[in-house]
């Protein structure tokens, strides 16, 4: 199974509320039961995450992990659901996110960030 994740996902390894499910779920990608999909957008988030976040996404194989790309089908993606208004501009990487994991057609997209996520999913918006 694909399983796209969104940052949320590694910090969450460290976050009492979602470390049992985080860890987990970064235990599958590392024997390879599932495969993590990440994107740009996430390897840029990450960037700026403290040392012990960047480790967790490190020690996944590479043959377990694929990199997305935001394409212009999910820019395009993207910008409907910010036209649309269903979420603010400041919710432009979560936008992104839904949209890059739609684009790639991943199985399950996982992600600890309810607020702007669940926004955008329960708008029947994900695909216009």
């Amino acid at each position: 199974m694909r399983i796209y994740v969104d940052t949320s996902v590694f910090g969450g390894c460290f976050d009492p509320e979602f470390e049992i499910w985080s860890n987990r779920l970064i235990e599958y990608f590392k024997i390879g039961k599932h495969n993590a999909v990440i994107s740009e957008v996430s390897q840029l988030e990450l960037n700026v995450a403290p040392p012990q976040v960047k480790k967790i996404l490190k020690a996944i194989p590479n043959v377990y992990l694929e990199i997305a790309v935001l394409t212009d089908e999910a820019k395009k993606l993207s910008e409907y659901y910010l036209h649309e208004k269903i979420v603010t501009r400041k919710s432009l990487s979560d936008t992104q996110h839904i949209a890059i994991a739609t684009v790639q057609k991943v199985d399950l997209l996982v992600s600890w960030n309810f607020k702007h996520m669940l926004t955008l999913i329960k708008s029947d918006c994900i695909i216009p």
